[in-house]
């Protein structure tokens, strides 16, 4: 072999102990960056939770979803070892928060408040997830609707109110918790089953339309009797009529709609419930179910959904996840029925 040669033959070898050595050391950073940047739920949930976890809330401060959101958290927080912190995100009749949850890390430290919504803005268009995208811990109340308007109002019974609509089509401005909310479909379903025409006025949150109700930017609103109970007791607003196949235990002496007016609507009202990401392991889900399960059996959450007014109903998951899968069946139906599906 000339010397040349030999160069050459010795270049290649140690080219391909190089490459060699260079894939190797490749390979094992990959993996081990790889499995250095995998979430923690995957690694151990022993430990869980290590740090603070955030709760989601899709609607504004001072409605039903928030209410109920923080006094359950209040509850709660003895029986998990690291803090809580309640965050809402508005926006888009609910779905900016419901996306943000789902696309968390299924790590458990992004709780979701679920709620109706989840169920009807996919069959608007308006939302590109489902109830599928989650995997829930407990269901937490249910409400029905309640038609309220202000007390200086100048509609004393349901019927009142029905008929001036009805008359004067188009001009009674109902407040909404955004397009395509469970309240926007509440009044859109008392459309339809009563034959008036409203004028729709979304809002970020049944908080933010009934402070637009208590101010006469709108003449009424159809959201839940906790949102509204506060200025019923103070005498600021009245509710004509409860749109569910019960009275409210809130409101007792309020009549339901069907009894007031002859009436009944194809309206199932709203629920909310606690959730994750669906790829969150199963033992970090029965850590946050212990922990809220809990929290909803103590006297002061109790008590806070009584005093507003809130319906409570405790489910467990699989009981949450046949509310959620009867919900969007309903409601895959329903709103095609009322024509508010851009799909």
């Amino acid at each position: 072999m000339t010397t040349d040669n030999h160069r050459w033959h010795r270049w290649k070898m140690y080219s391909s102990a190089a490459a060699g050595l260079i894939l190797v050391v490749g390979l094992v950073t990959f993996f081990t960056g790889h499995w250095s940047s995998v979430p923690f739920y995957t690694k151990s949930a022993a430990d869980y939770p290590a740090k603070p976890i955030t709760l989601v809330v899709p609607y504004a401060a001072g409605g039903g979803t928030d209410i109920t959101a923080r006094a359950l958290v209040e509850a709660s927080q003895p029986y998990l070892s690291q803090p809580i912190t309640v965050v809402n995100r508005t926006g888009g009749g609910g779905s900016i928060g419901l996306m943000e949850g789902a696309n968390a890390q299924p790590d458990g430290y992004t709780v979701t408040y679920l709620v109706a919504e989840l169920t009807t803005l996919p069959h608007m268009g308006l939302l590109p997830i489902t109830y599928e995208q989650f995997k829930p811990i407990i269901q937490t109340n249910y409400d029905p609707s309640a038609i309220t308007v202000r007390a200086d109002a100048p509609w004393q019974t349901a019927d009142e109110f029905l008929s001036y609509a009805r008359t004067h089509p188009g001009e009674v401005k109902m407040g909404n918790a955004g397009t395509g909310s469970i309240w926007h479909l509440a009044a859109a379903s008392l459309e339809q089953a009563t034959h008036v025409t409203f004028s729709h006025i979304p809002y970020e949150g049944a908080g933010p339309a009934v402070s637009a109700l208590m101010s006469g930017f709108v003449d009424a609103v159809p959201v839940s009797p906790a949102e509204v109970k506060t200025y019923v007791d103070q005498g600021k607003l009245r509710v004509l009529a409860i749109n569910g196949s019960e009275r409210s235990q809130a409101l007792p002496d309020v009549p339901t709609l069907q009894e007031a007016t002859g009436y009944a609507v194809n309206f199932s009202g709203t629920w909310r419930g606690l959730a994750v990401p669906e790829d969150t392991p199963d033992e970090i889900v029965q850590i946050l179910a212990d922990a809220f399960t809990r929290g909803a059996e103590q006297q002061e959450f109790r008590q806070t959904m009584a005093d507003h007014g809130l319906g409570l109903l405790i489910r467990d998951s699989d009981g949450f996840h046949r509310q959620l899968q009867q919900s969007h069946d309903l409601y895959a139906k329903l709103i095609p029925e009322l024509g508010l599906s851009r799909k």
